[in-house]
């Protein structure tokens, strides 16, 4: 394979993924921001009644700046939502919201893809920072094992993004099984925030994929 067909598979079909998926799940999010539900409530309501049923009454519930910056922090077990989640009444707010109690739940359970997850972030962390600077001064200068030690960096951040896809799809599977089996959402409601959790699914596909491609082809050019 040449080099430009190589860059081309391993590289820029992952990138358009990667742009088409951040197209879908704003899209979809916006679609579903625009439909409220029937009971009335928040993200953040929802949030709430996902863990006082799952036993974590007393979990912090925060507003965070953003758009779509929701996430849970196990550092110090809080909920963080966004205006446009946290405040919003609609379908996509509910979705992301039990989508985020979701990981509370895991780290309550003490999953174990998550703590394999967050085992992983400071080596994903230094191999994000450090990983580019060893792989191109190996390639200019032919020096093949100063290219494997930054591809060992960044497999460190390939790692990471594996085991971030069944954290995240658990997370989802959670918040759809609450939502339902609390009533929170009508069956016919269910649907709308599955959309959104799936849209967002694909963006987590698509982080993998790039960089999973990137160590490819790198790889591929040191060994050329």
């Amino acid at each position: 394979m040449s080099t430009t067909a190589l860059f081309l598979v391993c590289t820029a079909v992952p990138l358009l993924f990667g742009l088409w998926a951040q197209w879908r799940v704003k899209t979809v999010f916006e679609r579903y921001s625009r439909v409220a539900p029937r009971n009335g409530m928040s993200g953040a309501q929802a949030a709430a009644a996902v863990l006082r049923s799952s036993g974590l009454p007393d979990l912090e519930i925060r507003g965070v700046a953003g758009q779509l910056s929701d996430h849970y922090d196990p550092r110090n077990r809080t909920l963080n939502l966004s205006a446009d989640v946290g405040n919003a009444t609609s379908l996509a707010a509910l979705g992301v919201a039990a989508h985020e109690a979701g990981h509370a739940i895991q780290d309550a359970r003490r999953y174990v893809p998550m703590r394999i997850r967050q085992t992983l972030v400071p080596a994903a962390t230094i191999g994000q920072s450090l990983w580019f600077l060893p792989v191109v001064l190996g390639l200019m200068m032919g020096i093949t094992g100063l290219v494997n030690v930054g591809l060992i960096l960044f497999a460190a951040i390939v790692l990471f993004q594996l085991v971030t896809l069944p954290v995240e799809f658990d997370a989802s599977r959670r918040a759809l099984v609450a939502l339902k089996d609390q009533g929170l959402l009508a069956t016919d409601e269910i649907g709308g925030a599955r959309a959104v959790l799936n849209a967002a699914a694909l963006t987590y596909v698509a982080g993998f994929v790039a960089a999973l491609g990137q160590l490819i082809y790198f790889f591929a050019l040191s060994r050329r």
